[in-house]
């Protein structure tokens, strides 16, 4: 079994300091992309941008990088490809980002996130592709997507043109939980947007002449059922504002609300059962309803054969970790090459506390996902050689 040597691990920590050190807030990826062009430009790599940024509202486009295999370089047609895929941004940054290493943890000198959600993955990928771009040619080609806007809905992936890719399946090393766990299912999720229109009036002097928006809102959702609903479903509404002022009847309310769930005719029924609400409440308000409803990204559930299921928790195992299959109530860009047919697992990468200012990762961790990938390359080539590939 192939591990990084001294060197690379070394390297490792200083791509994983430099890549948290830019700030790539979602929709300013442009200075991480800028970094992993130049540096992979520099060992020989064509790095491809897209012009998805416009689209999704990003300053850049997603990144793609090929290494072709060792057949193919000698002509072989028939070669095959897997593909690693980690996202540029991060949620928003409250200060700035100073790794420091701690007792062999990484984190944030300042308070504020590490950026390790999915830094530390495009720093394994930059290092994989290091290997493999100056040393000996991978038995199988490999692809690498590096993507804008993951934590808004997936906007890069769901806008990068997947018919460009070769692999046979893929990885994306994007789950903050404890290495070990492998990504079996993960939800359909929409997104509910209502707005409440009523009637405007004075609150003291002739309130009856008053339509309240926020009353009808109020009475909507406290007819709703929100929470965990069944073990693959939840439901909330995660904000609601509107009025003008204390003594004026509200004439305008706006509701935002989401639902999940692994099964996609259950995410699609509980999302008309809140419009239900809504529009039952507004009814008996006497106030306008206006909707917007978006699906966010599609869910979706692996076979228990899935070969790049097997290839995970083979390479797990090879590094010393016991494989667990999760079912997870979030998303990544796995959920948008899913969507295109590509066979995509998501990986835990032993990031703790992402998305707050006690953000962490261990060095070890970020070594122990490095030699993960490797061995996947490892497996995949011996997967796809015996014939394993649909």
């Amino acid at each position: 079994m192939t591990r990084a040597g001294g060197a690379e691990r070394e390297r490792l920590h200083e791509t994983f300091a430099a890549l948290c050190r830019i700030e790539s807030p979602s929709g300013r990826e442009r200075g991480c992309a800028d970094w992993l062009i130049r540096e992979l430009t520099a060992i020989g790599l064509e790095v491809q941008e897209d012009a998805t940024g416009p689209v999704v509202g990003a300053d850049a486009g997603n990144l793609y990088v090929r290494i072709p295999g060792a057949g193919e370089r000698s002509g072989d047609e028939a070669g095959r490809c897997v593909l690693f895929c980690a996202h540029m941004d991060t949620v928003p940054l409250a200060g700035p980002v100073e790794p420091v290493l701690v007792d062999g943890v990484w984190e944030n000198e300042h308070d504020a996130i590490l950026g390790a959600d999915n830094k530390s993955a495009v720093a394994i990928f930059v290092e994989l592709a290091r290997r493999y771009a100056t040393a000996t040619a991978p038995a199988i080609g490999l692809e690498f997507v590096f993507t804008t806007s993951e934590e808004t809905s997936l906007g890069g992936s769901a806008a990068f043109d997947s018919s460009r890719l070769r692999s046979t399946y893929g990885f994306v090393f994007d789950q903050a939980t404890p290495i070990g766990g492998v990504i079996v299912a993960s939800p359909t999720h929409y997104r509910i947007i209502a707005r409440l229109h009523g009637r405007a009036a004075h609150a003291g002097v002739r309130p009856e002449a008053g339509r309240s928006a926020i009353h009808a809102a109020a009475r909507g959702i406290a007819t709703m059922e929100l929470g965990r609903l069944d073990e693959q479903t939840t439901a909330n509404v995660g904000m609601i504002h509107g009025g003008s002022a204390i003594n004026v009847v509200p004439e305008y309310c706006e509701v935002v609300a989401e639902v999940r769930s692994i099964d996609d005719a259950r995410a699609s029924a509980v999302a008309t059962e809140l419009i239900d609400h809504l529009q039952d409440a507004a009814d008996g308000g006497e106030c306008d309803l206006d909707l917007k409803v978006e699906q966010m990204f599609q869910g979706y559930r692996h076979p228990a054969s899935a070969p790049q299921v097997a290839i995970a928790e083979r390479a797990l195992t090879a590094c010393g970790y016991t494989p667990e299959r999760i079912v997870s109530g979030g998303a990544s860009d796995v959920n948008s090459f899913m969507v295109d047919r590509l066979p995509c697992v998501c990986l835990a990468d032993g990031v703790q506390a992402n998305h707050t200012s006690s953000e962490r990762v261990s060095a070890q961790a970020l070594e122990d996902m490095l030699d993960v990938a490797l061995v996947i390359v490892e497996e995949s080539a011996r997967e796809l050689s015996d014939g394993g590939a649909p």
